[in-house]
């Protein structure tokens, strides 16, 4: 007999014991897990064009606590949304 179990009707492997059921993005042994990272749009509704286009994304600030980004429509170049990255990038200050 084999000790490997299949999960029923898929014939797929279970999963592990001990990470069974616990969620995406979740600390496991080795540490945290960042599962994602930073989402980028890829389809954005167009108020102009009325309906979901392509995006194109233009850094707009840079800012202390981040950097702020617009979303532009690749068919017309309205605007269709933003973010802000939150990364923080440790700046220094120099004196002369």
């Amino acid at each position: 007999m084999s000790s490997t179990h299949s999960r029923p009707g898929t014939g797929r492997p279970a999963a592990p014991a001990g990470r069974a059921g616990a969620p995406y993005g979740t600390k496991g042994a080795t540490g945290p897990i960042d599962q994602y990272g930073s989402f980028q749009a890829s389809l954005l509704y167009c108020p102009h064009c009325h309906q979901a286009t392509p995006t194109r994304e233009r850094l707009l600030l840079v800012l202390p606590s981040g950097n702020l980004y617009e979303y532009l429509c690749t068919r017309c170049g309205t605007s269709t949304g933003s973010k802000t990255d939150n990364q923080r990038v440790e700046t220094e200050l120099f004196r002369p």
